[in-house]
């Protein structure tokens, strides 16, 4: 059995004409425009994803109250996040909600989530992470998607942390071939998240989805399921992205094959590519 996840918030947002620029991205829209965040959430349900990643990945109560809100206020923000996707999971049975957990780079808002190697310390990386677990845990998310990591030290301080939550977690890192974006072995660092006593799969997102077939091959080497959500394969620099996309949602059926069992597109991917993956596995699946 193969788990449909949905696709990019921030393209989805885009598409209906929101603007996601700025350092809180598509957190912004929890605060102006939160029936914004769950239309995105119905539409990728109504294609066939299983799973609705909540718009948390920037969100973070230290990026909220810099943007000039309070820390209550910021809070609420934070939970808003998993109720929205909830309120929608709830049109349709059987539907899971995954809170993002995104790395602290997203929170600097500068593309380091792309780079990993901070320059803070773990306690400062730990005192990032702590509190937005515990806060999310209390929403009671289906699951807890820790995604787009760059780096082994961030994801040292993540484990640490998540065997003290009692959710499932899939664990999922951004790469470069079959290295982390930081430069380390992606195999090391696929066996650091695999040991999460919770987790249910290990895998990379937010990659090109070339890098894929042996992040796949790397991830079910630790014995786990693997989690697979590459971008379009186009390139963010600067604040934006490009070159070609060629991410091509026929190519899901063979990471299915391969051993993926959590499998959707990130960052320009949008909901018909998240629907041609979701019949071709239905394909697959009755077979």
């Amino acid at each position: 059995m193969v788990t449909i996840l949905d696709g990019g918030l921030s393209n989805a947002l885009e598409a209906r004409g929101q603007d996601v620029s700025g350092a809180l991205w598509t957190a912004r829209l929890l605060d102006q425009a939160p029936e914004e965040i769950a239309a995105v959430h119905r539409a990728y349900f109504a294609v066939g994803a299983d799973v609705a990643t909540t718009s948390g990945y920037q969100a973070s109560v230290p990026g909220l109250v810099e943007a000039g809100m309070t820390q209550t206020y910021a809070t609420e923000l934070l939970r808003r996040s998993v109720r929205i996707a909830r309120e929608v999971a709830a049109e349709a049975p059987g539907r899971l909600v995954a809170a993002s957990i995104g790395p602290y780079g997203a929170y600097l808002a500068d593309g380091s989530e792309y780079r990993g190697r901070y320059g803070v310390s773990a306690a400062t990386l730990r005192d990032f992470h702590a509190p937005r677990l515990a806060l999310l845990e209390t929403e009671d998310p289906d699951l807890i998607a820790v995604e787009t990591i760059p780096d082994i030290e961030e994801a040292e301080v993540l484990v640490d942390l998540l065997d003290d939550i009692g959710l499932p977690v899939w664990f999922s890192y951004s790469c470069a071939g079959t290295r982390t974006r930081a430069g380390q072995p992606l195999a090391e660092a696929l066996a650091l998240a695999a040991s999460v006593r919770s987790v249910v799969a290990v895998g990379v997102n937010c990659c090109d989805p070339a890098d894929v077939p042996a992040a796949i091959q790397l991830a079910t080497a630790t014995g786990e399921p693997a989690v697979v959500y590459p971008n379009s394969g186009e390139t963010y620099a600067a604040g934006s992205w490009s070159g070609t996309p060629h991410f091509r949602p026929g190519e899901a059926l063979s990471w299915v094959e391969s051993g993926a069992a959590y499998v959707g597109g990130c960052c320009r991917v949008g909901p018909a590519e998240i629907a041609r993956i979701a019949a071709e596995a239905s394909l697959l699946q009755a077979e």
